[in-house]
């Protein structure tokens, strides 16, 4: 089973240096966050649960969204992505690793009574782009191109593979 990680969406974008600097709109860096957290989750080996606050807007229903991989959910009316995210955490069995990210000091020490591991909006945006580089590290050594398995197969086989697929013809 994979790690859980919540995070809360607007904190998070809130203490985001690059959403500032490109003068992202909310929406433009809703799109970013989700993207990378995407990328991040493939990368990381985690499962990714986005939280967005609902309680200031009149969204009467909790909406959650599989978008790229990522869990995105926006909390309805009078919900705080905090009580979202401690639920959460009271739902998931003590023997799943939960890291809850987030910067609001008193959501990190609910969510740390709860066995969650607390990880700063800060710290996940560098750990986030510390994987997207690597990840690109990666993806330029082994060519950026499609990996099939003929391409990894000795010279040898893969001839004799291709005589093989041309006398079934």
């Amino acid at each position: 089973m994979k790690p859980l990680l919540l995070v809360d969406g607007y904190n998070v974008i809130g203490a985001w240096g690059e959403a500032k600097e490109r003068g992202w709109t909310m929406q433009e860096a809703r799109d970013q966050l989700i993207h990378r957290l995407s990328d991040y989750a493939g990368y990381a080996e985690v499962e990714v649960v986005l939280v967005f606050d609902g309680h200031h807007q009149d969204r009467r229903i909790r909406s959650t969204d599989a978008v790229a991989g990522v869990t995105v959910v926006y909390t309805r009316h009078g919900e705080s992505a905090d009580n979202y995210i401690e639920a959460t955490a009271d739902a998931t069995p003590r023997y799943r690793e939960l890291r809850v990210a987030t910067s609001d000091a008193l959501e990190q020490i609910v969510t740390m009574g709860r066995g969650a591991i607390r990880v700063s909006a800060r710290e996940l945006l560098r750990d986030v782009s510390q994987t997207r580089s690597a990840g690109r590290e990666m993806h330029a050594r082994t060519g950026g191109g499609r990996s099939d398995i003929g391409s990894r197969l000795p010279p040898g086989q893969r001839e004799a593979l291709e005589r093989w697929r041309r006398q079934k013809q």
